[in-house]
């Protein structure tokens, strides 16, 4: 099946909905989208700091209010 899109053509708005349409569908069927070897990588790596207390993680509320009160 083709599918042509004339994209220069289209809104913002159009281009954005097409995307997300998009998105939906592949994670719809997220099982058939192989993890590149990459990123196995860089979640070992990420899981090595937390666990050896190099990185920690702070509740996303408290960070969007630090945010919002850095940003206002």
């Amino acid at each position: 099946m083709s599918v042509e899109l004339q994209i220069e053509r289209m809104t913002l708005e159009e281009k954005l909905r097409a995307m997300e349409a998009l998105w939906t569908n592949l994670c719809l069927h997220e099982e058939q989208l192989p993890s590149p070897p990459w990123h196995e990588r860089i979640l070992r790596d990420r899981e090595a700091r937390v666990l050896s207390g190099e990185e920690k993680f702070e509740d996303w509320e408290t960070v969007k209010k630090q945010l919002r009160d850095r940003l206002t």
